[in-house]
């Protein structure tokens, strides 16, 4: 006989009845309360599992008895019950913590899932072990750079190294790495860190807009330009530029990026007269521009005054032993940033994560555990939370022996699975991969995909 408690409160006397009989035959211990009242009351007494709560009761609103039931109840484990299923009150319900939300007239095979599935979550959280807990002295630190690994270390080296200096510095790596922190740690540990720090995505603009955006452009210059503008060299002043993916940026203006590396001058798009601009310059790219100067699409002089100090940042799957001490830390980040409450993750969980490859590197790896902590009732991430998150072809239990694809092949089949998950909708895809639209249509043609179905923005 289970020992489980079920606390139903409804007001319908014939639902309570229902419910009792049922539930008692599949072995849990059934109570009933046709109030509020007699609910909070009952919850105290009893100390239920799980609570079957409806919204309207006759003398308070289920919904605001729901904070009061969880505070002498651990857990999400109350499922809420009503016959009207409006989107503000379903919206409402889960703000509150509501495990499940189910509409009248009740579908038992429904309700009985969703009580299932709360005594399967509670029960495989007492049984897994923690592979990773969180160190509650610990707090998130935001833009703060995760790593222990050797080659993280020797990244920091440089790190203290070019913050001394302002030379020109190329960040290469693939998409998700962290390349912006570290652009922001060399500019925040630098004597002009109050100075502003200006970002631009090169690949999100387009050339003629790109130029103006870096230079400014005087009014009249070109149709809307109704005023004078700046632009980021100039508000810069004495501090840093961000160029990312500047891979990106057209063989045309690259000449006036040279121009004013080397001269320190320029002029707005539209203007004749030349400013100046001390502003540092920190470049990112996640391509091979090495392998763009060869292919004659990227300047080789900009290429050199672009890389006078370069900094290499490796893929996750490089680093792995710096992934539980990622693991911790997004999670900090996640219960500050969506006020969760995780505390640890299974071990089957963290094998996961440890077999996987990360084609989207660090930033993949937030989004993974992001989506899994959402979906995540209680304090403990499951492996069932990942596993649909992290594709099961790619996990391979620790002790196994397996040969790893490339980093190509994976990426492509990746790419590959979310384009047919969002039916080949780009921008749904660009979102869940985190990269720019240009960067997936410049891999698409690189892998040879092709859609299937027109393209869809």
């Amino acid at each position: 006989m289970r020992k489980e408690k079920i606390l139903i409160i409804d007001d319908e006397q014939s639902l309570l009845e229902s419910l009792d009989m049922f539930f008692s035959e599949k072995g849990y211990h059934v109570y009933s309360a046709l109030t509020a009242t007699e609910g909070l009351e009952m919850n105290q007494s009893v100390q239920p599992d799980v609570i079957i709560l409806d919204v309207r009761l006759p003398d308070k609103n289920g919904l605001d008895i729901l904070e009061e039931l969880q505070q002498n109840h651990r857990g999400k484990n109350i499922i809420i019950i009503t016959a009207f299923h409006d989107m503000d009150t379903t919206i409402k319900a889960m703000k509150r913590g509501a495990f499940e939300y189910i509409p009248k007239p009740i579908d038992i095979e429904e309700l009985e899932q969703a009580v299932e599935r709360v005594f399967t979550v509670g029960r495989t959280a007492r049984e897994s072990g923690d592979a990773i807990s969180l160190d509650p002295s610990l707090t998130y630190e935001k833009g703060k750079i995760i790593g222990k690994s050797r080659i993280m270390k020797e990244i920091f080296k440089s790190i203290g190294i070019l913050s001394e200096n302002r030379v020109t510095v190329l960040i290469e790596g693939e998409t998700g790495t962290g390349k912006e922190l570290i652009a922001r740690a060399i500019h925040y540990h630098s004597s002009d860190k109050y100075q502003p720090i200006l970002a631009i995505n090169c690949s999100a603009i387009v050339g003629t807009l790109l130029e103006s955006e870096l230079f400014g452009h005087e009014k009249g210059s070109f149709t809307g330009a109704i005023t004078t503008k700046r632009g980021k060299f100039e508000l810069a002043g004495e501090g840093t530029i961000f160029l990312d993916e500047v891979s990106e940026i057209p063989f045309e203006l690259q000449a006036k990026i040279l121009r004013f590396l080397q001269e320190k001058e320029f002029e707005r798009v539209g203007g004749e007269k030349s400013l100046k601009s001390n502003a540092r310059v920190i470049a990112a790219t996640n391509r091979d521009l090495w392998q763009m100067v060869k292919d004659g699409v990227f300047r080789e002089d900009l290429y050199y005054r672009l890389s006078v100090a370069s900094i290499k940042v490796p893929p996750l799957r490089e680093r792995r032993t710096d992934i539980p001490l990622l693991i911790e830390y997004l999670l900090k980040k996640i219960n500050t940033e969506l006020h969760q409450n995780i505390k640890g993750i299974e071990e089957k969980a963290a094998d996961r994560i440890m077999a996987y490859d990360w084609p989207g590197n660090v930033r993949e790896l937030e989004n993974v555990l992001t989506r899994a902590a959402i979906n995540t009732h209680g304090e403990l991430i499951l492996d069932e939370s990942l596993s649909l998150l992290v594709d099961k072809a790619d996990f391979k239990e620790k002790e196994d022996i397996f040969i790893m694809p490339s980093l190509q092949e994976v990426e492509k089949e990746h790419i590959k699975r979310v384009l047919e998950h969002t039916h080949w909708h780009l921008g749904k895809t660009c979102d869940f991969l985190c990269i720019s639209r240009p960067t997936l249509r410049q891999k698409m043609k690189e892998y040879g995909i092709v859609a299937s179905t027109p393209d869809s923005e």
